[in-house]
Order: structure tokens, then sequence, then C-alpha cells
């Protein structure tokens, strides 16, 4: 065999296999749960105790009982309005034992991604520890940071900058054996 037709044959023999594979598997696409929650609780229909802007739904907590506690620039502390809205979702979510509670921490955009999660979960740690102290078990709450990822508002001054200091209680209802 000639030397220059050995690459011919190889590559016509690896078309060939490859003609022969499996076809690839398609693999389910990435969904984000938190994708469409904005900055407010998901409803998410047929909730126990009642209909949409029932006492007990995520609605009638986004609006009446408040899912939003604001921080003051690069702090984790909680203000006397801050521990009055946490009061009130600790009473609701004692009520509503068939609920479970994402804590999510936010940042302003100024700083970096890295130190603005760390802020976020700083602040949804504060806010978890005060839900718990007031009789909220552990078991039915859980923390995440987006930092700096998701702006309540996009801007540039300090007015703005304050919207996205915060931390959003969603509630969802527990699903069986959690």
């Amino acid at each position: 065999m000639k030397p220059c037709l050995a690459p011919l044959i190889a590559a016509a023999c690896l078309a060939g296999l490859a003609a022969c594979a499996p076809p690839p598997q398609q693999q389910a696409p990435v969904v984000d749960p938190y994708a469409n929650m904005g900055s407010g609780a998901l409803y998410q229909g047929g909730l126990p105790g009642g209909a949409l802007g029932g006492e007990a739904s995520a609605e009638y907590f986004r609006a009446q009982v408040g899912d939003t506690v604001q921080f003051a620039a690069e702090q984790t502390t909680l203000s006397a309005e801050a521990r009055a809205t946490l009061s009130r979702q600790a009473q609701w979510l004692n009520r509503h034992a068939d609920f479970n509670a994402v804590v999510q921490g936010h940042a302003e955009e100024t700083g970096t991604r890295e130190y603005n999660l760390a802020l976020g979960a700083r602040r949804a740690s504060a806010v978890q520890e005060y839900l718990i102290a007031q009789g909220v078990p552990a078991s039915r709450i859980r923390t995440l940071s987006f930092g700096k990822e998701r702006p309540a508002a996009v801007c540039s001054d300090e007015a703005c900058y304050a919207q996205n200091r915060r931390v959003v209680t969603v509630v969802t209802p527990a699903g069986p054996g959690t």
C-alpha cells in the first residue's frame, strides 16, 4: 500500500464507524426554578387553605405580611422596620406549617461579584436566624444569595441602590416528605 493512501483509508474507516454510532442523547434542558420569581413570592395555584388571596397563600404572604426587608449599605444589621416585618413573617409561618421559606439575599451593583454574594449570604443568614429565634423551625427555612445578580432596579444613584439592598422571603407549599 502506498503511504499517501493510508490516511485516506483511515479517514474512510472512521467515517464508516461514525455512521454506525448511535445518535447523541438529547439532554434535558436546565431549568432555574427561581428564574421567574421576580422580587416576590410565586403563586403556584391550588395552595392548601384557600385560593389566590386567601391567608394561606404565597400571594397573601407577599402582599399582606410583607416579603422584603431592606438593609443599609454594606450592612447585615436588621433595622426596627425589618424586625417588624420579620415578626409578621414568623407569625405567618408558625400559623402555616404547610409552607417552607427560601430567604434570598441581595446586594447593590457596586463591589465585586464575590463580595456581593457573600454580603447577600450574610443578610439572608441574619433573616434566617431571626425567624428561627421567633420559633420557625430551621428545617423549613433555607437561604440563597444572589448578590448583585438580580437587582430590583438597575441604576447608578444612591436612592436606587437602596432598593437592591434587600432580603426577599419566598414561601412555597411544603411537598410530601419535606
